[in-house]
């Protein structure tokens, strides 16, 4: 059971290498393919799905990590109150519908210096993407898009 970003070995990769001693929060578990890239080399990973049976298989592929914690419920309201983190995984595609009012909440979950991912976008996408003019018009952020694959892309983006 997969399906797009961070079951992308190219994703899993780039989330290994940027967690790598990091305290890590992603929001939105899934099957747990993101999660298991980052505990491998981050400090700590702390990860919420919403969806109790997709929480269900992700914590039978997490359970021999000691440094994950799995868990299952709201992102907004589970990560915040364990933050800052150096790291944040977050599905472009949840947030592409309220940028403005998660904006705040995903810069709380961010250290200084801390970096964003956020997967699952198409390079050279046409039309306006909110997700893409917060990131590159922000004061407070400095963005680049790197392609995963010829088809997908993921935004990395500092707080400064």
């Amino acid at each position: 059971m997969t399906a797009g970003g961070s079951s992308i070995p190219e994703v899993q990769r780039l989330l290994s290498v940027l967690a790598t001693g990091k305290r890590v929060a992603e929001a939105g578990t899934a099957f747990g393919e993101g999660a298991e890239a980052m505990a491998r080399t981050a400090q700590s990973v702390v990860t919420a799905e919403l969806d109790p049976e997709r929480a269900a298989v992700a914590a039978a592929r997490l359970s021999s990590y000691e440094n994950v914690e799995l868990l299952v419920g709201e992102w907004r309201e589970l990560l915040p109150p364990r933050g800052p983190f150096g790291l944040v995984f977050l599905d472009s595609g949840g947030f592409k519908h309220e940028p403005e009012g998660s904006s705040d909440l995903v810069l709380g979950l961010l250290e200084r210096g801390g970096v964003l991912v956020m997967d699952d976008l198409t390079p050279g996408w046409a039309e306006f993407d909110p997700v893409r003019a917060w990131a590159y018009s922000h004061s407070g952020l400095k963005a680049v898009e790197v392609l995963t694959t010829p088809e997908t892309s993921a935004l990395l983006i500092a707080r400064l």
